[in-house]
Protein backbone atom coordinates (compact mmCIF):
# COMPACT_ATOMS: atom_id res chain seq x y z
CA UNK A 1 0.00 0.00 0.00
CA UNK A 2 1.30 3.44 -0.86
CA UNK A 3 0.57 6.48 1.24
CA UNK A 4 -2.22 8.71 0.01
CA UNK A 5 -1.81 12.44 -0.22
CA UNK A 6 -3.87 14.37 2.31
CA UNK A 7 -7.61 14.22 1.89
CA UNK A 8 -10.36 16.16 3.59
CA UNK A 9 -13.22 14.03 4.89
CA UNK A 10 -16.67 15.62 4.78
CA UNK A 11 -19.86 14.19 6.28
CA UNK A 12 -23.32 14.78 4.81
CA UNK A 13 -26.76 13.80 6.11
CA UNK A 14 -28.72 14.90 3.05
CA UNK A 15 -28.20 14.38 -0.67
CA UNK A 16 -28.92 17.90 -1.88
CA UNK A 17 -25.33 19.20 -1.89
CA UNK A 18 -23.45 15.96 -2.54
CA UNK A 19 -25.50 13.98 -5.08
CA UNK A 20 -23.47 15.17 -8.08
CA UNK A 21 -20.15 14.27 -6.43
CA UNK A 22 -21.46 10.80 -5.57
CA UNK A 23 -22.59 10.20 -9.16
CA UNK A 24 -19.28 11.44 -10.59
CA UNK A 25 -17.16 9.19 -8.38
CA UNK A 26 -19.49 6.23 -8.88
CA UNK A 27 -19.25 6.55 -12.69
CA UNK A 28 -15.46 6.32 -12.54
CA UNK A 29 -15.36 3.58 -9.88
CA UNK A 30 -17.81 1.33 -11.74
CA UNK A 31 -16.74 2.29 -15.30
CA UNK A 32 -16.03 -1.30 -16.43
CA UNK A 33 -19.54 -2.38 -15.35
CA UNK A 34 -21.69 0.57 -16.46
CA UNK A 35 -23.04 -1.39 -19.46
CA UNK A 36 -24.79 -3.80 -17.06
CA UNK A 37 -28.30 -2.71 -15.99
CA UNK A 38 -27.64 -3.04 -12.25
CA UNK A 39 -24.52 -0.85 -12.45
CA UNK A 40 -25.76 1.86 -14.85
CA UNK A 41 -25.37 5.39 -13.49
CA UNK A 42 -29.13 5.99 -13.84
CA UNK A 43 -29.87 2.84 -11.83
CA UNK A 44 -27.37 3.91 -9.17
CA UNK A 45 -28.97 7.38 -9.11
CA UNK A 46 -32.38 5.83 -8.47
CA UNK A 47 -30.97 3.71 -5.61
CA UNK A 48 -29.12 6.72 -4.22
CA UNK A 49 -32.28 8.84 -4.25
CA UNK A 50 -34.18 6.11 -2.40
CA UNK A 51 -31.38 5.54 0.11
CA UNK A 52 -31.08 9.28 0.71
CA UNK A 53 -34.63 9.38 2.06
CA UNK A 54 -34.22 6.39 4.38
CA UNK A 55 -33.67 6.79 8.14
CA UNK A 56 -30.17 7.60 9.30
CA UNK A 57 -28.75 8.41 5.85
CA UNK A 58 -25.12 9.54 6.08
CA UNK A 59 -22.44 9.93 3.42
CA UNK A 60 -18.74 10.53 3.94
CA UNK A 61 -16.71 11.77 1.00
CA UNK A 62 -12.98 12.27 0.70
CA UNK A 63 -11.79 15.33 -1.19
CA UNK A 64 -8.31 16.18 -2.50
CA UNK A 65 -7.76 19.70 -3.77
CA UNK A 66 -11.53 20.21 -3.71
CA UNK A 67 -12.27 17.18 -5.91
CA UNK A 68 -14.07 14.07 -4.62
CA UNK A 69 -11.87 10.96 -4.63
CA UNK A 70 -14.06 8.46 -2.78
CA UNK A 71 -17.20 7.92 -0.76
CA UNK A 72 -19.13 5.68 1.59
CA UNK A 73 -22.78 6.00 2.43
CA UNK A 74 -25.44 4.07 4.26
CA UNK A 75 -28.41 4.22 6.57
CA UNK A 76 -30.08 2.59 9.54
CA UNK A 77 -31.92 -0.71 9.09
CA UNK A 78 -34.34 -2.16 11.60
CA UNK A 79 -35.54 -5.68 12.33
CA UNK A 80 -37.87 -6.64 9.47
CA UNK A 81 -36.20 -4.26 6.98
CA UNK A 82 -36.18 -5.57 3.40
CA UNK A 83 -32.39 -5.70 3.65
CA UNK A 84 -32.74 -8.46 6.25
CA UNK A 85 -35.75 -10.06 4.53
CA UNK A 86 -33.69 -10.66 1.37
CA UNK A 87 -30.76 -12.19 3.30
CA UNK A 88 -30.56 -15.99 3.30
CA UNK A 89 -30.22 -17.65 5.61
CA UNK A 90 -32.09 -15.20 7.83
CA UNK A 91 -29.61 -13.45 10.14
CA UNK A 92 -29.74 -14.26 13.84
CA UNK A 93 -31.40 -12.05 16.44
CA UNK A 94 -27.91 -11.07 17.57
CA UNK A 95 -27.71 -8.88 14.47
CA UNK A 96 -31.34 -7.85 13.98
CA UNK A 97 -32.71 -7.30 17.50
CA UNK A 98 -31.42 -3.71 17.46
CA UNK A 99 -30.99 -1.32 14.56
CA UNK A 100 -27.86 -1.84 12.45
CA UNK A 101 -26.22 0.34 9.83
CA UNK A 102 -26.14 -0.86 6.24
CA UNK A 103 -23.11 0.42 4.34
CA UNK A 104 -24.85 0.66 0.97
CA UNK A 105 -21.91 1.80 -1.17
CA UNK A 106 -18.22 2.47 -0.86
CA UNK A 107 -15.96 3.44 -3.71
CA UNK A 108 -12.63 5.11 -4.44
CA UNK A 109 -11.43 6.42 -7.78
CA UNK A 110 -8.86 4.06 -9.36
CA UNK A 111 -5.97 6.51 -8.88
CA UNK A 112 -6.65 6.48 -5.13
CA UNK A 113 -6.87 2.72 -4.65
CA UNK A 114 -4.27 0.94 -2.51
CA UNK A 115 -3.55 4.18 -0.65
CA UNK A 116 -5.64 3.59 2.48
CA UNK A 117 -8.24 6.09 1.30
CA UNK A 118 -11.13 3.59 1.28
CA UNK A 119 -10.32 2.53 4.83
CA UNK A 120 -10.12 6.14 6.03
CA UNK A 121 -13.51 6.93 4.48
CA UNK A 122 -15.01 3.69 5.87
CA UNK A 123 -13.73 4.37 9.37
CA UNK A 124 -14.89 8.00 9.27
CA UNK A 125 -18.34 6.76 8.22
CA UNK A 126 -18.45 4.39 11.19
CA UNK A 127 -17.58 7.18 13.65
CA UNK A 128 -20.91 8.80 12.73
CA UNK A 129 -22.89 5.71 13.76
CA UNK A 130 -24.46 4.57 17.04
CA UNK A 131 -25.68 1.15 15.83
CA UNK A 132 -23.84 -1.88 17.27
CA UNK A 133 -23.33 -3.60 13.90
CA UNK A 134 -22.47 -2.57 10.35
CA UNK A 135 -23.39 -4.76 7.40
CA UNK A 136 -22.58 -4.60 3.71
CA UNK A 137 -23.05 -6.65 0.57
CA UNK A 138 -20.22 -7.53 -1.79
CA UNK A 139 -19.96 -9.28 -5.11
CA UNK A 140 -17.51 -12.02 -4.12
CA UNK A 141 -16.19 -12.08 -7.70
CA UNK A 142 -15.27 -8.37 -7.63
CA UNK A 143 -11.58 -7.89 -8.22
CA UNK A 144 -11.16 -11.66 -8.46
CA UNK A 145 -12.14 -11.92 -4.79
CA UNK A 146 -9.84 -9.14 -3.59
CA UNK A 147 -12.70 -6.85 -2.51
CA UNK A 148 -14.24 -9.59 -0.36
CA UNK A 149 -10.82 -10.35 1.15
CA UNK A 150 -10.31 -6.65 1.89
CA UNK A 151 -13.57 -6.50 3.85
CA UNK A 152 -12.54 -9.63 5.75
CA UNK A 153 -9.28 -7.88 6.66
CA UNK A 154 -11.40 -5.02 8.05
CA UNK A 155 -13.17 -7.50 10.35
CA UNK A 156 -16.29 -8.35 8.35
CA UNK A 157 -17.64 -11.91 8.36
CA UNK A 158 -19.98 -13.63 5.90
CA UNK A 159 -23.50 -14.23 7.23
CA UNK A 160 -25.48 -15.02 4.09
CA UNK A 161 -26.40 -14.05 0.57
CA UNK A 162 -28.79 -11.62 -1.04
CA UNK A 163 -29.97 -10.67 -4.50
CA UNK A 164 -31.37 -7.14 -4.06
CA UNK A 165 -32.91 -7.01 -7.54
CA UNK A 166 -33.44 -9.25 -10.54
CA UNK A 167 -30.58 -7.52 -12.38
CA UNK A 168 -28.20 -7.74 -9.42
CA UNK A 169 -25.71 -10.55 -9.00
CA UNK A 170 -26.04 -12.69 -5.88
CA UNK A 171 -24.10 -10.81 -3.21
CA UNK A 172 -22.40 -11.96 -0.03
CA UNK A 173 -23.81 -10.29 3.09
CA UNK A 174 -21.09 -9.44 5.61
CA UNK A 175 -21.24 -7.95 9.11
CA UNK A 176 -19.00 -6.75 11.93
CA UNK A 177 -19.25 -4.72 15.11
CA UNK A 178 -19.33 -1.01 14.40
CA UNK A 179 -16.70 -0.37 17.06
CA UNK A 180 -13.85 -2.85 17.22
CA UNK A 181 -11.72 -3.27 20.29
CA UNK A 182 -8.01 -2.86 19.84
CA UNK A 183 -6.12 -6.16 19.87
Amino acid sequence: MTTAPAIELRTFTTLDTVRGDLLDVYAEVRAPLLHLPNYAVTTFGERLDRHGTEPGFTAVLGYADGHPVGYAYGNTIEHGDRYWQRTTPAPTEKYTARPAVALKEIGVRPAWRKTGTARRIHDAFLTTREEPFVTLMVNSAAGDGKVHALYESWGYEDIGQSQPSASSPVLTVMIRATRRRAA
